[in-house]
Parts: C-alpha cells; sequence; structure tokens
C-alpha cells in the first residue's frame, strides 16, 4: 500500500510540475515564480531555499540520531523531486513515530499536525492560479513554525540525553 501511494502521489504531483508544459494558459508554475527575478536573482533565490531545506532536514536528522528510532539519513529523500512531496509525509510520520515516548502527547500530537499541514500546503502550492498562491503562503508559516518545533524537541532531546548520561 505504501509503495501504491507513493506512485500515484510522485505522478500525481509530476502532472503539477509540469503543467506549464501541457497547458501554458494556467501559467508559469512554481519554477516561473523563481525564475521571475531573471539571472542572478532566481538561481540565487533556489539555492537559499535549498539550503534551508538543508538545514531543515539536519535538523529532523538531530531528531532521529538523538531518539534512535528510525534510519536519520532517510530525512534526506526531501531532496528527490518530484518524490519528496509524497515522501515527506512519511518522514514526518516517521520523525512523529521516533518522537512518541521521548516528548509529550501532545506536543507530539502537535508537531505531526503541522507536520502534516505544511507537506499538505506545499502540494496545493504546485496548483495553477490563487489556489497555488495561497498554499505557498500558508505552507511556509508552517514550514518555519514545524521547524522551530523540531529544534526545541532537539534541544529537549539533548538535555534529556545529557542528564542520563551525567547519572
Amino acid at each position: 500500500m505504501r509503495v501504491a501511494i507513493k506512485v500515484i502521489g510522485t505522478a500525481l504531483v509530476t502532472v503539477l510540475l509540469t503543467y506549464p508544459l501541457w497547458a501554458p494558459q494556467w501559467g508559469q508554475g512554481i519554477l516561473g515564480e523563481f525564475w521571475a527575478a531573471e539571472m542572478p536573482g532566481g538561481l540565487i533565490a533556489v539555492l537559499v531555499f535549498f539550503g534551508l531545506v538543508a538545514l531543515y532536514c539536519r535538523g529532523l536528522q538531530r531528531t532521529l540520531m538523538l531518539t534512535g528510532h528510525a534510519n536519520p539519513a532517510s530525512v534526506w529523500w526531501m531532496f528527490a523531486i518530484p518524490y519528496n512531496f509524497t515522501e515527506d509525509f512519511f518522514i514526518v510520520r516517521n520523525v512523529s513515530v521516533s518522537l512518541a515516548g521521548r516528548m509529550s502527547d501532545g506536543f507530539v500530537r502537535r508537531w505531526t499536525v503541522v507536520g502534516y499541514a505544511w507537506c499538505a500546503f506545499q502540494i496545493l502550492s504546485l496548483f495553477p492560479g490563487i489556489a497555488g498562491y495561497v498554499g505557498g503562503a500558508i505552507a511556509i508559516p508552517l514550514w518555519i513554525g514545524h521547524w522551530a518545533m523540531t529544534s526545541f524537541a532537539n534541544n529537549r532531546l539533548a538535555v534529556a540525553d545529557r542528564a542520563v548520561a551525567a547519572v
């Protein structure tokens, strides 16, 4: 079932990413937004974005290292475009499972909801027109909030690990 969800999800995301090729009347899509700044602005925007994604992945990797639950390197699938749009949901789930029992149930629940929300709105951001703009406008603050929650969890987990090591 997981494989089917990933294959179908990736195929649907690919359709959304490529609509400027088969429906140019709908607009230039997300890539058109990056290149609207022209060179070198568009390239700088893409590099900054991917740099931020790398820092976010590093935070999630640290969470998995601190919890020891799942393969920490698995978070780097966030760079496997277009597969990542579907895989992000599974990454959030894996990290959420790893946080269970290490953080309060309420925190894990909120962390998971915010994570799934940014994943969903990220996909909405691929849609043409106003839906895409709204999706992106909501996805980015959710992603930043999720990143902040991840940093908070990592700090708490590291403090707890140091306390155990000191005993």
